[in-house]
């Protein structure tokens, strides 16, 4: 198993004293009781930079956090699925031009719900959701918490967010209920993801979690991440606040003590900073690690292109000047956006903080893991603009 290299950060073009800037920055929050604690990684040219952990492992419990902390990553799972689906595309077990509903007949003959003058009618979809929908998010789905629309009202009351269904029963459940969009019409950001999560077990006969971990954990050297955490482990699991430090509101994040039914594509995953980061040198590698290839360099590349072009987005989750790709928001020009970046950086987070980018021009990566679901907002950016305060060269 290759291990990530360690340098200084000046021997990769970064300033010492910026990196430990931001740093600073963080510790001052934790000072003042906004943030519990973090942990902190960035590369360049393929080298680890800055491995640090800083605050508390556990606001409610005495110990620092250690940077083999295990975090909540949630949305951060959907990158590692759409590999996993690509790796299956490869195969030649599927094509991204697919209709959903080939592997998962549930999908067949689906509605699109219409509000007009109050009331919700049902009209037929003008073609069927595509693999490559679900990958870029325009296959007609929502979230529950992104509206108060009769779909979403829908979701809410199917209790789509459950996690004690199992993948075979979440897809089911969501394929009986209308679309919120005609196919390949907008990008709403959506539960396509889980909806990724039972087709790899379709196609590749395996339950999510095992042919996650004997096609891509394993060979990466990802040994702490998954869908739960053995109890021996339980001791290095990262916790948020008990109550939120700015409104005051009690928290309550994903139990990752015990395993769930559902095996969440969209948002289910655990894992370490460095073990992340592997994944994310995996990509910087355009597919491989070490000795291991899971996927074509060109795989890699299609998956970081913008796949929407003109099709309109929907909502504030993706910010101006990205389009998305497969399973990353991906970057289209060096300005618009008010954080910093150049065209092709790649990058998501996850709604417990977690957040990380990818920036082939400038061969950097970095990602922060953090429990502060509240204050994503603030942090993501926050972190992205003071790593690229220390570039030098």
């Amino acid at each position: 198993m290759a291990e990530l290299a360690f340098v200084s950060p000046a021997e990769v073009g970064l300033c010492p004293v910026r990196l430990q800037r931001m740093l600073s920055v963080l510790q001052s929050d934790i000072d003042s009781g906004r943030l519990p604690g973090a942990v902190a990684l960035v590369a360049r040219r393929g080298k680890v930079a800055l491995f640090e952990s800083l605050g508390q492992r556990d606001p409610a419990a005495a110990g620092a956090m250690r940077r083999d902390a295990i975090f909540r990553i949630y949305s951060m799972t959907k990158p590692v699925v759409s590999v996993a689906v690509m790796m299956l595309v490869e195969q030649g077990k599927l094509l991204l031009s697919d209709p959903v509903a080939r592997f998962l007949p549930e999908f067949l003959n689906q509605k699109v719900a219409v509000e007009r003058h109050g009331r919700l009618e049902l009209e037929d979809a003008n073609r069927p959701a595509t693999v490559q929908d679900l990958l870029r998010h325009t296959a007609g789905l929502t979230y529950e918490f992104l509206g108060s629309a009769e779909v979403q009202r829908q979701y809410a009351k199917q209790q789509m967010g459950s996690r004690e269904r199992s993948n075979a029963e979440f897809s089911q459940t969501l394929a009986a209920l209308p679309l919120m969009y005609q196919p390949g019409s907008v990008w709403e950001y959506s539960r396509a993801t889980d909806v990724l999560g039972r087709l790899v077990e379709v196609a590749s006969g395996q339950p999510l979690g095992e042919y996650l971990r004997q096609n891509i954990f394993i060979p990466l050297g990802m040994q702490e991440t998954g869908f739960a955490v053995a109890e021996a482990d339980h001791a290095r699991i990262a916790e948020p606040f008990a109550h939120d430090p700015d409104g005051g509101v009690p928290l309550r994040l994903l139990d990752p003590r015990r395993s769930m039914a559902m095996e969440s594509g969209g948002g289910g995953l655990l894992s370490t900073a460095m073990d992340y980061a592997r994944f994310l040198q995996f990509m910087r590698n355009r597919g491989k690690l070490g000795g291991v290839r899971l996927l074509g360099s060109r795989t890699v590349d299609f998956m970081t292109a913008d796949h929407l072009g003109n099709i309109p987005v929907v909502g504030d989750v993706l910010p101006a000047g990205y389009g998305f790709g497969l399973g990353f928001a991906v970057r289209r020009a060096a300005g618009i956006s008010s954080e910093p970046g150049s065209a092709g950086l790649y990058y998501w987070g996850g709604i417990a903080g977690t957040t990380f980018f990818v920036d082939p021009a400038e061969d950097l990566y970095a990602v922060l893991m953090i429990q502060a679901p509240n204050q994503r907002d603030h942090y993501r950016p926050l972190f992205r603009t003071l790593v690229y305060a220390a570039l030098l060269d």
